[in-house]
């Protein structure tokens, strides 16, 4: 792609908002419906909400991998015919990314995620359930992921453990917890984070 004068840094804070409003969308609408597809499939609830959970966050890994080989491409080619510092040049280079989804190769990173969910030891083998059903969910959380990933600074998740304790500043508690258990069962959601402080709040189920 020939060199193309980067766009000024403007309505950033919007385009942040709108990336936060999506990604509450998504958990909001497109996961439930994701998990009644699953229903169809897997009769456990605990199953259904896990393979959520890690098509969640193997969407992150796979689309942050994606955007990091993009960027390095894209500062090559900028910076033949860039002329500023080093912190104009990631800017710019941010909002060519930004200007130029079609850099971005999603099917490749489905594919990626659907690949490390079949290997997953936790979820079901792969000739019980076919990920595929779900990749409406996985293109929408790579297309944001990848999105999240142009602002300064970027937005991203956290990645869960089970067993740990349960972080009301992190988390929910799932409707069908146990109130009373200091410790996370299994994830539902990741919290969303910016910078190391949380943005919006994820979901866990938590048990003695």
């Amino acid at each position: 792609r020939p060199c193309s004068p980067p766009r000024i840094r403007r309505g950033s804070a919007s385009h942040r908002a709108c990336l936060i409003a999506r990604y509450n969308f998504i958990y909001a609408k497109e996961r439930l419906e994701a998990e009644c597809i699953l229903r169809r499939y897997v009769c456990n609830l605990e199953t259904v909400q896990r393979i959520v959970y890690i098509a969640c966050v193997e969407s992150f890994r796979a689309a942050k991998m994606a955007f990091w080989k993009v960027k390095i491409n894209v500062k090559d080619t900028l910076g033949i015919c860039f002329r500023g510092g080093p912190t104009s040049l990631e800017v710019a280079v941010l909002d060519y990314i930004a200007c130029h989804k079609d850099l971005y190769d999603v099917c490749c990173s489905v594919h990626e995620v659907i690949c490390c969910m079949n290997r997953n030891p936790k979820l079901p083998c792969p000739g019980e359930l076919d990920f595929v059903v779900i990749s409406a969910l996985i293109r929408e959380l790579c297309c944001l992921a990848y999105s999240m990933q142009t602002l300064i600074p970027p937005l991203d998740i956290a990645y869960g453990v089970d067993g740990e304790c349960f972080n009301r500043n992190m988390y929910y508690r799932s409707f069908d917890s146990d109130f009373a258990a200091p410790f996370v069962a299994y994830h539902v959601w990741p919290p969303l984070i910016e910078d190391g402080t949380v943005i919006v709040r994820g979901e866990v189920v938590t048990k003695k």
